[in-house]
C-alpha cells in the first residue's frame, strides 16, 4: 500500500518562513525597546548635585587675630583697593579624597609691599608663582606644616615658583618686610571656589549625600553649615562672616 504524500505549494512555504522571521524580528525590536526605555531614566538622572549661595560680610568689633605661624606677626591689612570678599574661600569639608587631581598654576604677585592676591585656593599638586614687581628685593618663605620653603632674595622682574603637594593651609611671608602675609589653601578635592565680587558662589558636580560646607576667611577661620545634596538637586546656602570692615583702610 503506498504512502500518501501531502504537498504544499512553494509559495506557501515561503509565506510561512516570512511570517516566522517577521515574528522573530518584532520580538527582538520589542526587547530592544524595553532595554532602551529601562536605561533612559537612569541616563537622564544626574548623579551629582549643585551648591549655590552668597557670602555676606558683616561688621565686627573683634581685633585682627595673630598669625599661628609667627605670634609676633599679625595678619596684614589688605590694600584699600581690595575687597575682603576676595579673601574668602567656600569649600566642602572632608569629601572623599581623590587620588588624581587636575593641577593648576596660580600667581601671587609681590607689589607695593604686599601679596596680590593675598589668598589663593588650589588643588594638591598645583604650582604657585611669586613674581616680584617692586623696585627692591623680596624673600618669600613659609614655615607651615604643609609646606616649609624659602625662595631666597630676588629683585624686580624675577619670579620664583613652588609646587604644593600636601593639602592644608600655608601661610606665606617675606623675610625682608615683616608686614607682608598671604594664605594658600591646598585641597585634596575639587569642591571649592572663591566668591564673586558680589559674594555669590557655585560648586558643581557635588556627590549626593550629607555634607558640611564652610566659608573661610583668613582672620576669622571657618564658618561651617551642614547640608544635604540630592542627585540633580540644588542646595542654597548663605553665610554671614563677621569681618572687621575697618580693615579696608590702612591704619
Amino acid at each position: 500500500m503506498g504512502q500518501s504524500v501531502i504537498t504544499e505549494p512553494f509559495g506557501g512555504v515561503l509565506s510561512r518562513r516570512a511570517r516566522g522571521l517577521s515574528m522573530i524580528g518584532a520580538a527582538s525590536l520589542a526587547l530592544v525597546g524595553i532595554a532602551v526605555s529601562a536605561a533612559a531614566p537612569s541616563a537622564a538622572m544626574p548623579a551629582t548635585g549643585r551648591i549655590e549661595g552668597v557670602v555676606h560680610l558683616v561688621a565686627s568689633n573683634e581685633p585682627a587675630i595673630a598669625s599661628g605661624a609667627y605670634p609676633t606677626r599679625r595678619v596684614s591689612r589688605p590694600s584699600p583697593r581690595t575687597s575682603e570678599i576676595a579673601n574668602v574661600i567656600v569649600f566642602l569639608k572632608n569629601p572623599p579624597r581623590q587620588a588624581t587631581l587636575a593641577a593648576a598654576r596660580a600667581s601671587m604677585m609681590q607689589a607695593d609691599e604686599s601679596f596680590s592676591p593675598r589668598v589663593v585656593a588650589i588643588t594638591r599638586g598645583s604650582t604657585v608663582e611669586f613674581p616680584n614687581s617692586d623696585p627692591f628685593f623680596h624673600n618669600v618663605f613659609s614655615l607651615s606644616r604643609g609646606a616649609t620653603f624659602d625662595l631666597g632674595r630676588y629683585p624686580r622682574g624675577q619670579s620664583r615658583a613652588r609646587v604644593f603637594s600636601q593639602a592644608g593651609l600655608v601661610k606665606v611671608y617675606c623675610h625682608l618686610h615683616s608686614h607682608m602675609s598671604a594664605s594658600i589653601m591646598v585641597f585634596d578635592h575639587p569642591y571649592f571656589t572663591m566668591p564673586s565680587a558680589q559674594g555669590t558662589f557655585v560648586i558643581d558636580n557635588v556627590p549626593p549625600g550629607e555634607h558640611r560646607v564652610s566659608a573661610w576667611h583668613e582672620r576669622i577661620g571657618e564658618s561651617p553649615k551642614d547640608i544635604r545634596v540630592e542627585p540633580g538637586g540644588t542646595v542654597r546656602v548663605e553665610f554671614s562672616l563677621p569681618v572687621e570692615l575697618q580693615s579696608l583702610t590702612r591704619p
